[in-house]
């Protein structure tokens, strides 16, 4: 069984893999024969690929334009933009912040795939709002050795989607600064909020 997407095109349920009934595909006991969960979505690339269609398009996004989104499962980007394959560029991580890593991927979106705008998507009941930097020490003390990275947890979603933006708008690296926008999605809702960016203090 399947359902169909905003394309036509019949996508599979989740909880049935391809070769394999609704029943058999179900999680059961611990089993070292049972199929793993990437042994599934192997499985499901098998009967996608059986369907494709080369679009023909090149790696440069339609609509020239990059998302910076958390990394959260609740989150179709696609569906909720109503964005098509080819669109955007999708830059996901834990909390959706704005990173090093972050603008690596935005200076080469820009710079060699002709991206322009940037869309930052923050969103509620975030995971981030729970840990603090705390979880660093914790996973030195269990593994011995502290990680370089900072868990960039943050208290109040506006506040962190502005910061962002800040990052974004004053990184040398970027070529395109004038179309940056900050939101937050309602998990609850599905609908997107934009943050106001003439809050950000002058000294952020």
């Amino acid at each position: 069984m399947g359902y169909l997407t905003r394309t036509g095109r019949r996508r599979r349920r989740p909880d049935t893999v391809v070769g394999m009934t609704p029943a058999e595909s179900m999680p059961s006991a611990p089993d070292a024969l049972a199929p793993t969960v990437t042994d599934r979505l192997v499985a499901a690339n098998r009967g996608y690929a059986d369907d494709f269609a080369d679009p023909g398009m090149d790696a440069r996004p339609v609509l020239r334009v990059a998302v910076v989104a958390c990394m959260d499962a609740r989150l179709d980007l696609h569906a909720a933009l109503g964005l098509e394959l080819g669109d955007c560029h999708t830059i996901r991580n834990a909390g959706g912040v704005v990173t090093d890593d972050t603008i690596r991927s935005l200076t080469i979106s820009q710079r060699a795939l002709g991206t322009r705008s940037v869309v930052l998507i923050h969103h509620t009941d975030c995971g981030l709002l729970n840990l603090t930097e705390e979880f660093r020490f914790e996973l030195e003390a269990e593994v011995g050795q502290r990680p370089a990275w900072s868990v960039e947890s943050f208290r109040d979603l506006d506040a962190d989607v502005r910061q962002s933006i800040r990052r974004v708008e004053t990184s040398p690296f970027l070529l395109h600064t004038d179309d940056v926008r900050g939101f937050v999605f309602d998990v609850r809702t599905g609908l997107l909020r934009e943050v106001s960016v003439e809050q950000i203090p002058a000294g952020d």
